[in-house]
């Protein structure tokens, strides 16, 4: 990722509306950021100091949700934070990231979650870049190390989740995890963490995809043999299906495969997942998808707007990697995407929503938990995503 040198100055416009993001041709970035930015410190009052994380905003309650460090998603908040302050230079924003930092140092240890790459490098990841300090890179270290004591070489995968003990549960997230090694053998000249990483992406890419390009979302591997025993639908509606936020973390994650290894079979696969994702039957023309492309109930079915953010920041890194003409495809499809998201329909107005930038993501249906609410990860692709687009098209 490309560092963002640009900082622009916060301008708070008292009678700012998010129908101003929404402009001819460009997507209004800085409009979208200087909104971003008030969320974020509106949020950040809301925590008042808080040694916690937000989740997400219980709109009938008026309740931001809010988690401990351990839960998957607690490195998205600062992330988003120091993306912000990457942008915009506001003081306040990078010193609430850095509060958050020292309630994430623990994690570094934690083995017991494969979720720990999104928990610490999207936060101390992100804060390295803008700032880079000795302890955050101890501390991103550790954290790969942690890591990769989940990895079996039987399996040849990262374990994700923990079951029984004859269970070896691996979901297609994991492959978002697999940033934080490749960063940690450029940090320290280590190959076993890149080694991990590539070894992690092979099997994947062996197992968890269909022929049509779509993704299982989980796979249950023997530990033993490292055979398959079983699919799993996972967060998707069922086993068979094509869970949209699945195909998105596929998406972004063959996508950063390619970015550090240069190998062309990552490339090619993250090539076949957009296509299967833009030009699916199912797929609505704003690009925004429903949370599942084989759900029911289309074309009532809810949208998600994290899968959406997810596959707008991929997208947008994909798009400086193909041929021109198909370059040119993934940038309308993201130019689509973010005017989507940026809109009254899916971007809260300032003040509302707890703090969070987006509306109507989907966390997991089946389980019925996180449905139809905001979510940090959707705000993190999205503000990325924004990042990114700003960083292709050197917009001022």
């Amino acid at each position: 990722m490309k560092k963002l040198v640009l900082l622009i100055a916060v301008v708070i416009v008292s009678s700012f509306s998010t129908d101003t993001l929404l402009a001819k041709g460009k997507v209004k970035v800085d409009q979208a950021l200087e909104n971003a930015t008030r969320q974020y410190l509106y949020m950040r009052d809301e925590l008042n100091g808080a040694n916690k994380f937000p989740k997400t905003y219980n709109k009938p309650m008026q309740r931001l949700i809010t988690s401990n460090s351990e839960w998957w998603c607690s490195g998205f908040y600062p992330g988003t934070l120091f993306y912000l302050y990457g942008e915009t230079g506001n003081k306040d924003i990078y010193a609430e990231g850095v509060r958050m930092l020292k309630l994430l140092e623990p994690e570094q240890y934690n083995v017991n979650t494969h979720d720990v790459g999104f928990m610490m490098y999207c936060s101390y990841g992100n804060a390295n870049r803008l700032a880079p300090q000795p302890e955050y890179k101890d501390i991103m270290v550790n954290s790969a190390r942690s890591l990769i004591s989940r990895f079996s070489p039987v399996v040849g995968c990262i374990k994700s989740h923990n079951r029984k003990p004859d269970d070896y549960v691996v979901i297609i997230d994991n492959m978002m995890n697999l940033e934080l090694l490749f960063w940690a053998t450029q940090a320290t000249g280590d190959s076993t963490f890149y080694d991990i990483a590539v070894k992690h992406a092979d099997t994947t890419l062996k197992n968890h995809f269909r022929a049509d390009n779509s993704l299982y979302h989980g796979l249950n591997y023997n530990p033993a043999d490292g055979t398959i025993k079983h699919y799993q639908a996972g967060q998707g509606f069922s086993e068979k299906s094509a869970w949209s936020r699945g195909q998105a973390w596929g998406l972004y994650g063959y996508t950063m495969m390619y970015r550090f290894t240069k190998d062309t079979k990552y490339l090619d696969q993250a090539v076949k997942v957009a296509e299967f994702i833009l030009n699916h039957p199912n797929m609505p023309k704003d690009l925004i998808p429903y949370w599942d492309f084989n759900a029911p109930d289309i074309p009532h079915a809810l949208r998600d707007a994290s899968a959406a953010a997810i596959n707008c920041s991929g997208l947008l890194e994909l798009c400086r990697y193909v041929p021109e003409e198909l370059s040119r495809k993934y940038i309308k499809a993201a130019e689509k995407m973010l005017h989507t998201l940026s809109s009254p329909e899916y971007t809260a107005e300032p003040g509302t929503n707890g703090g969070f930038i987006l509306k109507h993501s989907v966390g997991n249906i089946p389980s019925g938990t996180e449905v139809d609410m905001p979510l940090t990860y959707a705000d993190y692709y999205y503000v990325e995503a924004l990042c990114r687009y700003k960083s292709l098209n050197n917009i001022k």
